[in-house]
């Protein structure tokens, strides 16, 4: 929520300076994440008036200005923005002048020749946005000396709170300065608009068809001017960061900002028939004011005349009622809407409003009327013309109720012992009315501004009244108090259990120790993603669809965790950083009921390796995630030996550079590999990529053996390499394992170290050379044992493959 110091004190009353302000708002919860005073950098730029430009007699685009700048002599300024003419004013810098778009403080010199004594700017020069095309031009009653700051409202300072989700009443510069004049940082000014005589029947009635909908007025105007808003008005929304667009719409806009109550204008020239009607969507599609189609079904609210829906109530207007400068007819809504209704609307569809964020957090149900009055003494006042009298559907809910407040309480529960008399006074300040008070309590209406309050006979109540006295006498007033000591029923010290790490909690750690260790960045993402990005990786289903999605792009239960990965790496790139190492450990969904989920640990690979004098660049590769995930598997305590690797990886691998892991024939441990194109094409991500995912709970517990001396065997190792030929389609892991099992008493490991395809071996056939290590433990071995063992390797990887000894 953004305001203006200026703005904050129409409705309050105060004094207190802009530093005791901010503290202030911070100590009664209404945090402060910045101030922006546009005026430290401006302070030093006059409104000038230039006198005469002519052509530079060196330079054919350059001008020479001879300015005013109020000071009683005239400066001679060399410029050369196109727009630069003689009887124009501007804005300008004198020497000593810092500029804060160019960094530069300010010299006089020459420039080709002529002198030049000062400076005249741009937007971009001042910092205030990026036009550079030419100076500035200011209208012609700007006052020449004056300071550019001070007539364009830039020394204004702007302040920006953050609203927790409960404090709708926070949203409106008058809620913000009713919590300041409760703080005691002045007086909050009456407000009470005088009602407007009708000077005509409205053509135009409501009707309301929905329970979304349970109150709404609206005012019919004629003869209107709509021209551009005034300076002030233009001004306060610009310093909140709005686009002044006509009157009719900045006033809806000041009043959304100013009392926390969107309002709308309708062109009534534009309206079919003489009835509006707040009904549900038929699934009818328009152009909405945000600049895109609109298509409501029947879980939205729409405003409808005659033709058909027109607007996406409480969210967003439509294009084809909008209110122009050719407007002379107009219709004022002032609606009440069921926030659970606007929230779920503007979630499905992806529209965010400020209407939409002040609508779905809970209006002021009591203000209706007052803000009707308050909007059509503007508009008259702004556009002229005549208005009708207030036409209403539906009816104001009941929002009165009470609580209680027992003064001990503040004590007993809130921890500070707050005066009954300062405790009253500061509900009355924020609008708690008493109804009745004695030595022990106060029994409050609770104003119908602050739905975040609960009534009576709630028990919730009486807390929301602790936490606004508090809160009001500033939260870092309320005393830090340790934790009273733990205590048995007989009084005795209890001693605090430790922390208890399930095995689905262990595996994770040890996982998340060794990725890191081995160079990866954890990454945390959402468990939702974009139907569109699920499906690519096996989910999208409608049982991992999302009721309410928290956004329209996370829509489905996440079936893999790559996807999050790859798309985070995929916005790295784009800004430069091609080379990513990511993991994350998290939930994975495989349906969308409890229990269809596990604990997976993914990582992801991209981008070439550092460059290094002692060897070339590379890209990662299946065997790069291939380690990745043996190297968790060895930390979780699984025997690599017996972990198989298939060629069947999901389709959204590689095909021929990707793999499964598995544990015995039937049980899936996880996949690795090199995404496949298609994917890496959908989301924009270079490749190769290369990736894994595992499957923590899937990982069997390792057998717990007591620990022993390690058995050292006192004699030399033996290595005999062997070449076999086998088949294209044969896995190395196949002949690997055959080898490992020939001698399981003698053979320590088996490994691959080249692989050759060529015309020596024939079309379809592959050479796998592998080195296997004899290692000896009761005995030397003599030349026979040793011949003895090679055989069996032989034959153990001839009868598994169908393998031959290479010749």
């Amino acid at each position: 929520m953004k305001f203006t110091l200026s703005w904050l004190r129409t409705h309050l009353d105060t004094e207190a300076s802009l530093k005791r302000i901010t503290d202030t708002l911070s100590l009664i919860g209404l945090e402060v994440e910045s101030v922006e005073d546009r005026a430290a950098s401006l302070g030093a730029f006059r409104i000038a008036h230039v006198i005469e430009a002519k052509p530079h007699p060196n330079a054919d685009r350059l001008r020479v200005c001879r300015v005013d700048a109020g000071e009683g002599r005239i400066l001679n300024v060399v410029c050369g923005a196109p727009n630069a003419r003689t009887g124009m004013k501007g804005v300008l810098a004198l020497p000593g002048a810092f500029i804060p778009g160019t960094g530069i403080t300010l010299k006089a010199g020459q420039i080709r020749g002529e002198v030049s004594e000062a400076m005249l700017l741009s937007a971009r020069e001042m910092g205030l946005g990026d036009d550079h095309e030419g100076i500035v031009e200011l209208p012609e009653e700007a006052p020449v000396g004056g300071s550019y700051a001070a007539w364009a409202g830039l020394d204004d300072p702007v302040i920006e709170i953050a609203v927790t989700p409960n404090r709708g009443d926070a949203l409106s510069v008058r809620g913000i300065a009713r919590d300041l004049a409760a703080a005691g940082l002045g007086t909050l000014k009456p407000w009470n608009p005088e009602p407007v005589a009708p000077s005509h029947a409205s053509p135009i009635r409501w009707e309301t068809a929905t329970p979304a909908c349970p109150w709404v007025l609206g005012r019919h105007f004629r003869n209107l001017r709509n021209g551009p808003s005034p300076q002030w008005l233009r001004c306060r929304l610009e310093s909140i960061g709005l686009r002044p667009i006509s009157a009719l719409v900045d006033i809806t806009n000041f009043f959304t900002f100013d009392l926390g109550r969107p309002l709308h204008v309708f062109d009534a020239a534009k309206l079919e028939g003489t009835v509006l009607t707040m009904r549900q969507g038929r699934g009818e599609t328009f152009a909405g004011l945000h600049g895109r189609e609109v298509t409501a079904t029947e879980a939205d609210t729409v405003i409808a005349d005659a033709s058909g829906a027109l607007a996406l109530a409480g969210i967003v207007g439509g294009e084809s009622t909008g209110c122009s400068e050719a407007t002379t007819e107009a219709f004022l809504e002032v609606a009440l809407f069921d926030p659970v209704a606007i929230a779920n609307s503007g979630r499905r569809l992806g529209i965010q409003t400020d209407a939409r964020y002040r609508f779905e957090r809970g209006i002021d149900a009591g203000l209706m009327r007052q803000a009707t009055e308050a909007a059509t003494r503007m508009i008259l006042d702004l556009c002229g013309g005549e208005a009708s009298e207030v036409v209403e559907a539906g009816g104001e809910p009941p929002w009165h109720r009470t609580a209680t407040l027992r003064f001990s309480r503040l004590a007993s529960f809130g921890g500070r012992d707050v005066p009954a008399d300062e405790a009253c006074a500061i509900l009355d300040r924020l609008g708690f009315r008493a109804t009745a008070r004695d030595a022990d309590r106060i029994t409050v209406v609770v104003p119908s501004w602050r739905n975040d309050c609960a009534g009576e006979p709630d028990p919730q109540a009486e807390y929301d009244l602790i936490e606004e006295v508090l809160r009001i006498t500033g939260l870092d007033s309320v005393p830090a108090t340790p934790m009273p000591p733990l205590t048995d029923a007989d009084g005795r010290p209890r001693v605090v259990p430790p922390v208890a790490v399930t095995p689905a909690m262990g595996r994770a750690i040890a996982a998340r120790r060794v990725l890191a260790g081995r160079g990866m960045v954890e990454a945390v993402t959402f468990s939702f993603m974009a139907r569109r990005i699920a499906s690519l990786f096996g989910g999208g289903d409608e049982a991992q669809q999302l009721a309410n999605p928290i956004a329209s792009d996370l829509d489905a239960m996440r079936p893999s965790i790559i996807p999050n990965l790859a798309l985070a790496a995929a916005r790295n790139s784009a800004r430069g950083l091609a080379e990513a190492a990511l993991f994350e450990i998290g939930p994975v969904f495989f349906g969308g009921e409890p229990g269809e989920q596990t604990l997976a640990a993914a990582g992801l690979r991209a981008g070439a390796s550092p460059r290094h004098w002692a060897e070339p660049a590379r890209a990662p590769d299946a065997m790069d995630a291939k380690a990745d995930a043996m190297a968790v598997l060895s930390a979780l305590g699984m025997n690599l030996d017996a972990v198989q690797v298939t060629a069947d990886p999901p389709a959204w691998f590689h095909p021929g550079r990707a793999g499964t892991l598995r544990f015995g024939p039937k049980q899936v441990l996880g996949v690795f590999g090199e995404l496949h194109p298609r994917v890496l094409a959908a989301l924009d991500l270079p490749g190769p990529v290369a990736s894994f995912e595992l499957d923590l709970l899937a990982v069997p517990e390792p057998r717990r053996r007591r620990r022993g001396n390690p058995l050292l065997p006192p004699f030399q190792p033996l290595v005999r390499d062997f070449a076999f030929v086998v088949a294209e389609e044969v896995p190395a892991d196949a002949v690997l394992r055959a080898a490992k099992g020939a001698e399981r008493s003698l053979i320590e490991t088996v490994s691959l170290f080249d692989v050759y395809r060529g015309a020596a071996i024939g079309e379809g056939r592959k050479s796998l050379a592998v080195s296997v290590t004899i290692q000896p433990r009761e005995r030397t071995l003599t030349e026979a044992e040793i011949d003895a063992v090679c055989r069996k390797v032989v034959a153990a990887v001839a009868k598994a493959t169908g393998a031959v000894l290479r010749g």
